[in-house]
């Protein structure tokens, strides 16, 4: 296990102490459980230098309904039907 020091905010500070506390835990474990919890949210990156694609969504559709310039008109025209 490494040992290391944090610096935060005396209100951030305060609160972990209370949770600390209130749920029988150290500080050291309040910590630890919020660094596991945040991981998840921040999954690691791709290496530098990949050129990001937008994702291709597969919606198997037979033809590009976008592919006729007046597709707005006809959307309009079936929602009046």
């Amino acid at each position: 296990m490494m040992k290391t020091q944090v610096q935060m905010p005396d209100y951030l500070y305060k609160e972990a102490k209370r949770i600390a506390d209130q749920y029988e835990m150290s500080l050291a474990e309040v910590v630890r459980r919020g660094i596991e919890r945040i991981i998840p949210s921040y999954p690691e990156r791709e290496k530098e230098g990949k050129v990001w694609e937008l994702p291709r969504l597969s919606l198997s559709l037979k033809e590009d309904p976008f592919q006729d310039p007046d597709w707005r008109e006809k959307l309009n025209q079936r929602g009046n039907d």
